[in-house]
């Protein structure tokens, strides 16, 4: 009996001088920057993973919560016999949960890591041989455009858009418009009953945040500081891991976590002949994650072009799990 694999698109082909380009000038700007999606190479993908599973980590268990504690209400929204797109799904096992209460008749995970999103679509498929797993390598934070032939697919059923474990937090809030409006563009491709289902955090105590970006056991550190390894890889830099440290702060006025690596002592990195001398303290800014409550996020989902929402929460409020349509 042959096994069903699952179909992969590739659409993510790294544009090595484009990616120099971005990371030397955010590396020679005033206050150094690095774009977050260079975090997930195979090794950032595993250890963001591992900080899902930490205590001081409750987006993904709270959001979990809620599909569990109220999911007749939510998986009522699901449109039947659908097409399921998840955003930035990497292991998908947020999606592989839902399967128990909801199943599509074809899943399409999108994410930046290609290896490792391979790598696990092939047990979700054997795990699951009635549904029609299909993988895209893919940038989505520029563009939602899929290959011809899975375009298709998506205007023949319902569409369902996943984007869980609020990493909509990543865009700014101007960004995040942008985004939402591709999104409801892609709704609006799908048979009626199509929609999004999406998991944000809310605002809360900084020091709740800030826990759950700095974990007792160092795990968010080992993530931070992975992404200087990766731009060695690219740019061939020699940023030695062992002089930086990870820091992460709420900052109010923004209403976002910041992460930074701050260097440990005066040094300077090196490469294609070029170099940025960072003086004790001063740090690269690596990634902002923003929190939303719910009036306001409410209102940038109808500023986005969708007309229907509706949201669940967890008792303390922390999280919420988002449909609109």
């Amino acid at each position: 009996m042959q096994i069903k694999q699952p179909l992969f698109f590739d659409t993510y082909k790294e544009n090595k001088d484009a990616d120099i380009q971005a990371l030397i000038e955010g590396l020679l700007c005033p206050q150094a920057t690095l774009s977050p999606k260079y975090f997930y190479d195979e090794m950032g993908s595993v250890l963001f993973d591992a900080i899902t599973l930490l205590p001081e980590y409750y987006p993904t268990r709270t959001e979990l919560e809620i599909f569990t504690q109220q999911a007749s209400e939510i998986h009522a929204h699901f449109p039947k016999q659908a097409t399921w797109v998840e955003l930035g799904a990497g292991s998908c096992q947020k999606a592989a949960q839902l399967f128990t209460h909801s199943k599509p008749s074809t899943y399409v995970a999108v994410d930046i890591s290609v290896d490792y999103l391979s790598q696990h679509l092939k047990d979700l498929q054997a795990k699951n041989s009635d549904v029609n797993v299909v993988g895209v390598g893919m940038d989505f934070s520029h563009s939602l455009t899929f290959p011809e032939k899975l375009q298709q697919q998506l205007t023949a059923e319902p569409l369902l858009a996943l984007y869980l474990g609020s990493s909509l937090g990543n865009f700014n809030p101007v960004e995040a418009l942008y985004f939402l409006q591709r999104v409801a563009n892609l709704c609006k491709m799908g048979q009626p009953g199509s929609g999004l289902i999406i998991g944000i955090d809310l605002v809360k105590d900084s020091s709740t945040l800030e826990r759950a970006y700095a974990d007792d056991l160092g795990v968010t550190a080992a993530f931070n500081l992975n992404v200087l390894r990766r731009v060695n890889s690219l740019l061939g830099s020699d940023f030695d891991v062992r002089d930086w440290q990870h820091s992460a702060r709420f900052n109010v006025q923004e209403s976002r976590i910041e992460m930074h690596l701050q260097a440990k002592k005066n040094l300077t990195v090196q490469w294609q002949g070029q170099q940025r001398h960072f003086k004790q303290d001063e740090t690269i800014h690596t990634e902002n994650s923003y929190k939303w409550s719910i009036q306001k996020f409410t209102t940038l989902l109808i500023q986005s072009g969708f007309t229907n929402t509706r949201h669940w929460t967890d008792q303390k409020s922390h999280y919420a799990l988002f449909w609109a349509s």
